[in-house]
């Protein structure tokens, strides 16, 4: 029988690929964590690691331990959750992670319509990219992220693979838009080429070299005129022209000004936008409604996205 605490040791070692940060993350000293680690290779019979430069790596015995080792540890910490809620006075709680566009969409109208039907259910919702949501969900510091099928981002170095482990739910599927001054040549148009938009200065976010590989291959170069990972702030600079930029649909109506445009940009694949969780969690009372009411919203929303505009 293993040791539960040697298998959280292990799935931190695996995550961190030293000793020394595996002590820092569970709060032991480095001493204790090679001896819960020799402990174990005792129990198995086998090595579970091999020194890599200054760090380590696991075997191909560690390897297998440790994805059955989340497993196990994801299954405990539903039982955990399943009996918290079902012992509570109140309504329970619910850790949401989620990305900006999510959040600025989708979450809030679903909080509000949970919070009708749930009054007593606390969601604490965190917003991070999503490579972060998938370790957040993986290392059960989360019960339920809001994601995007970042396969097709492997360029930006931002890709998730699938885990079949993990129960991945669509919620809908969104467009790249670009953001224009109102009285842009092209502000009346249905759908914007980017090849269109050449000779413009652009407002980009940080992570954007999926954009540059595509205006390479549009024939040109962009012109950034500013940086910046906030969507308010994106907003506010195609308002006071100092560029035009692209955003995905989920995040373009959540900020409403006049003097900006959103249209979409032609030949630019769909965004799939989902919900990752461990399958044991929807049995979860709270998991359940908060999952139930983030489709229901996603399902209102998906059927108002032909209205594609920020005004």
């Amino acid at each position: 029988m293993f040791d539960i605490r040697q298998l959280q040791v292990l799935t931190e070692v695996a995550r961190t690929g030293t000793y020394t940060a595996a002590a820092d993350a569970l709060g032991y000293s480095q001493p204790a964590i090679s001896y819960q680690m020799r402990t174990l290779e005792r129990t198995v019979g086998a090595a579970l690691v091999t020194r890599s430069g200054r760090g380590i790596r696991l075997t191909q015995v560690g390897q297998a331990l440790a994805r059955h080792a989340d497993t196990v540890l994801a299954a405990l910490r539903t039982a955990e959750d399943e009996v918290a809620a079902l012992t509570s006075t109140g309504g329970g709680r619910v850790r949401l992670a989620a990305m900006q566009s999510g959040c600025v969409a989708l979450v809030p109208a679903a909080l509000g319509a949970l919070r009708r039907t749930h009054p007593e259910l606390e969601v604490v919702v965190t917003q991070t990219e999503c490579p972060v949501s998938h370790r957040l969900v993986m290392g059960g510091e989360v019960e339920l992220a809001m994601m995007c099928d970042l396969e097709l981002d492997q360029i930006d170095g931002q890709g998730v693979l699938p885990d079949p482990r993990l129960l991945r739910l669509p919620l809908l599927s969104d467009r790249r838009c670009v953001l224009l001054p109102a009285d842009h040549p092209l502000a009346a148009s249905p759908t914007v080429a980017l090849a269109d938009l050449a000779d413009e200065r652009w407002v980009l976010e940080s992570g954007r070299a999926r954009f540059l590989a595509a205006c390479q291959d549009a024939g040109f170069t962009p012109r950034i005129a500013a940086t910046s990972d906030d969507q308010l702030t994106i907003h506010c600079l195609v308002a006071n022209r100092i560029g035009v930029a692209i955003m995905n649909e989920l995040g373009v109506g959540a900020h409403i000004d006049p003097r900006v445009v959103a249209r979409p940009l032609r030949d630019w694949p769909a965004r799939r936008i989902f919900a990752l969780l461990w399958p044991d969690m929807v049995r979860v009372a709270p998991v359940a409604a908060l999952l139930d009411s983030l489709r229901a919203t996603a399902d209102d929303h998906g059927r108002r996205l032909p209205a594609v505009d920020a005004h």
